[in-house]
């Protein structure tokens, strides 16, 4: 019985380039290739293909031949995929090399916040939050695994900060307190299928692109900088994000292994944040501090990619529509 999940439904040329050829009975050819640069960055057709190809590297889709990870073909389809995405983020972000400056707004809770979590805490509908899981579980289904790369590329105390900081992701040794299998207890509470990728054919371009964007910083080596300021962005957000969303499951009165997954990162994340920042970060700065635009750039693209998927989810529920790409 494999883990793996299906492969998805191609979303434009590209993607159904790559989905084709991975589904053939035979490993054969890869067919035409199609160009890349003509793509949308942020749309369905390039996240979708980035997100399959990046996808051999983690579970791997059923009755797909493994061998598929390193193949030449592909990868130089990826490769065009990967610049045009990077292009993009790079061209949407304003750059610069301040480490101190580009986390500032992230430690700074607003007093009448408008974002995504606060209008689940404060008004938002069972219906709503299990959207809002199917969503999220694309990221949550490898939680820490991205980042799990980053670990042979760096060295010293940046490593072993981590380090650390994976070991709780991981649930400290305990299966159970896996924070991907807390998410996955988490939407079979919520009533929803807890299976690995179960809700990718749901799931818009701009929540691709927020695991899409994780995959690609750690794939490469020359993005471990841009991975750690990603790591350390996502850490110091999610404990008050966390909070929020725990207020709205406790309002909506919601099973326990909903409320719990954020419990534990109310807790984990505020030490989490502290870790990153100080060891991380800090130790890279001090080893090579020619990173820290590197640093900057993972700062800034985590809050670009996040904001695009925080703005469609809302536009969508203003405009009384599901975020969802097909209905649950």
């Amino acid at each position: 019985m494999t883990l793996a999940a299906a492969l998805p439904a191609p979303r434009g040329p590209l993607s159904e380039a790559v989905i084709e050829a991975l589904g053939r009975d035979e490993r054969g050819d890869f067919p035409e290739l199609p160009e890349a640069a003509e793509a949308d960055p942020f749309g369905e057709d390039l996240q979708l293909a980035l997100h399959v190809c990046y996808e051999l590297h983690y579970q791997g889709f059923a009755g797909v031949d493994p061998d598929w990870e390193w193949d030449p073909d592909l990868l130089r389809l990826r490769a065009a995929m990967e610049r045009v995405f990077l292009a993009a983020l790079r061209a949407r972000t304003p750059g610069g090399d301040d480490v101190t400056e580009a986390l500032a707004p992230l430690l700074v809770e607003p007093v009448n916040g408008t974002g995504l979590s606060h209008h689940l805490a404060a008004d938002g509908t069972w219906g709503q939050l299990r959207e809002y899981f199917a969503l999220r579980s694309i990221y949550h289904h490898k939680e820490a695994d991205p980042h799990a790369w980053v670990i042979p590329r760096l060295r010293g105390r940046p490593k072993a900060a981590l380090v650390a900081v994976e070991f709780d992701e991981y649930g400290g040794g305990r299966a159970d307190q896996v924070h991907a299998q807390l998410f996955a207890d988490l939407l079979d509470g919520a009533g929803l299928n807890p299976a690995y990728l179960h809700y990718l054919d749901h799931a818009p371009a701009c929540m691709l692109a927020v695991v899409n964007m994780m995959s690609l910083f750690g794939l490469h080596r020359r993005f471990r900088a841009a991975l750690a300021g990603h790591f350390a962005a996502a850490e110091i957000t999610t404990a008050p994000s966390a909070q929020r969303l725990e207020k709205a499951l406790k309002r909506l009165d919601a099973d326990e292994r909903c409320r719990y997954f954020y419990t534990e990162h109310i807790e984990a994340d505020a030490v989490h944040e502290q870790v990153m920042r100080r060891d991380v970060l800090g130790g890279l700065l001090e080893t090579e501090p020619d990173l820290a635009g590197d640093i900057v750039f993972g700062i800034q693209a985590t809050d670009l990619v996040e904001q695009r998927f925080a703005d469609h989810v809302m536009g969508a529920w203003r405009a009384g529509r599901s975020a969802l790409r097909r209905p649950l």
